[in-house]
C-alpha cells in the first residue's frame, strides 16, 4: 500500500527553547499503549460487523484474524504499531493480505459470473479504524504529553 495511514501530531511552543526539555519516557510509553489499544479495540468491533459476502469489512468465522491484531511500542517509545501479525492458526499464508487484495480465479462459468474474483476485496478496517478512533486517541495522547513535560 503506498499510502499508510497515521496520525502525525506536532507539539507547537518548544521551537527556539534554550533550556533543557525533560519528560517522563514511561507515561509516553503507557499512553501509546492506551493509545494502540483504543485502534486495536475498534479494528475489533469493526471485524466483528462484517461480512461474508465481498462488500465490507471480512466476516469473523474463527476469530484468527480478529486475535492476530496485536499492539506493538517501540523501543524509543515513540511509534506505535497497530496491525493484524501472522499466527500459527493462519497456516502458511498470511491471509489478511488476501482479504485485502483479493485473489482472483482461474476462468470458470461460477467465478466469471461473480466478476473473476475469487476472494473479492475487502475495506481496509484498519484504517478505518485509526480514523474513527483519532480523536480519542489524539486526546489521550496530549494528556499523556502534558502531563509527562517539565521544562527546567
Amino acid at each position: 500500500m503506498a499510502n499508510k495511514p497515521g496520525i502525525y501530531w506536532h507539539l507547537d511552543g518548544f521551537d527556539g527553547f534554550d533550556k533543557r526539555i525533560d519528560f517522563d519516557k514511561r507515561k509516553i510509553r503507557a499512553a501509546m499503549r492506551r493509545a494502540g489499544a483504543i485502534v486495536r479495540t475498534r479494528a475489533r468491533a469493526d471485524l466483528a460487523s462484517g461480512t461474508s459476502s465481498g462488500a465490507g469489512y471480512p466476516a469473523v468465522r474463527k476469530g484468527n484474524l480478529r486475535r492476530s491484531i496485536r499492539v506493538k511500542v517501540s523501543r524509543s517509545g515513540f511509534l506505535v504499531r497497530v496491525a493484524p501479525y501472522k499466527t500459527a492458526a493462519m497456516g502458511a499464508h498470511f491471509y489478511p493480505a488476501y482479504l485485502h487484495y483479493g485473489v482472483r480465479a482461474k476462468t470458470s462459468a461460477h467465478h466469471s459470473a461473480v466478476g473473476g474474483w475469487r476472494i473479492e476485496p475487502r475495506e481496509n478496517f484498519m484504517a478505518d479504524a485509526l480514523q474513527e478512533s483519532a480523536g480519542q486517541v489524539e486526546s489521550v495522547l496530549r494528556a499523556a504529553f502534558e502531563s509527562a513535560f517539565a521544562i527546567r
